[in-house]
């Protein structure tokens, strides 16, 4: 990443403190930029403006499913640097789904984390975008794939892809291109050692990494003719058909009290 320069530019990120997205955060404070983060997690976020390259940068902690919250950041941004040039939402959380009980309150709560915060600060900059800024957003394989007991994660994941291809239209007389990234298993440490077996399941070998993703961001905010996509980071993962006694695979169905024989 160290021949892209973004010097001079106004990038924000969401859910940038861990994981992919302080990945995102410092790849781009790396190349130049002056980077704004919103996160949740105060220890994180404040640890992250001592250690990003450059000068300039605004960390702030607050939660993306709070409306003061979001419109406070994005006075800030404004109030900072005056124009926003990539926008990079991140942010999301999980209450898992109908299996763990997950309440119509915190189904929502996910979908103000994942979906509604990025439509408000896509508004709130709506007229402070650079002429040719780039708006991405990172949703997940699981928009169009899932596991059990993901439901509040999944929805959230597909309204934002669908949302990815309404703004894009929307603000294409603003000179902003919109798209989005689905990134299938990305290894940010929190799932501890690897084993091989969950490398060589991948088409490709290997589990993703966060410079995966940051390639991606970066290819989408430097590709002025690539506008409403969706762009899959996943090894291969999602385009494997896979049936009991094929590739090593064997399925064996859970026993469950609470499923009908």
């Amino acid at each position: 990443m160290k021949d892209v320069d973004f010097s001079g530019s106004t990038v924000v990120v969401t859910g940038g403190a861990c994981g992919i997205g302080r990945a995102i955060a410092e790849a781009f404070a790396a190349a130049g930029a002056r980077v704004a983060v919103l996160d949740v997690k105060h220890e994180e976020t404040a640890s992250l403006l001592e250690e990003l390259p450059g000068e300039g940068h605004l960390c702030v902690t607050g939660n993306a499913g709070v409306e003061e919250d979001v419109r406070s950041f994005a006075e800030k941004v404004l109030e900072c640097f005056g124009r926003v040039d990539v926008l990079v939402n991140n942010a999301c959380i999980t209450r898992r789904g109908i299996l763990s009980g997950c309440s119509f309150e915190e189904f929502n709560e996910v979908l103000r984390v994942g979906v509604s915060a990025p439509y408000l600060l896509s508004l709130l900059f709506r007229d402070h975008f650079s002429r040719g800024a780039s708006i991405v957003n990172i949703a997940s394989t699981r928009a169009s794939m899932s596991q059990k007991d993901t439901e509040s994660y999944s929805a959230a994941k597909g309204a934002l892809t669908s949302l990815t291809h309404a703004l894009a239209m929307s603000l294409s007389p603003f000179g902003v291109r919109v798209n989005s990234i689905s990134p299938g298993w990305i290894d940010t440490g929190v799932f501890g050692v690897l084993s091989p077996e969950d490398a060589f399941q991948h088409p490709s070998g290997r589990v993703g990494l966060p410079e995966d993703i940051v390639k991606a961001v970066f290819f989408l905010c430097g590709s002025s003719f690539v506008n409403a996509e969706n762009l899959v980071i996943d090894g291969g993962m999602s385009r494997m058909m896979v049936y009991h006694g094929d590739e090593g695979w064997s399925f064996h169905p859970e026993q469950s009290d609470s499923v009908p024989s």
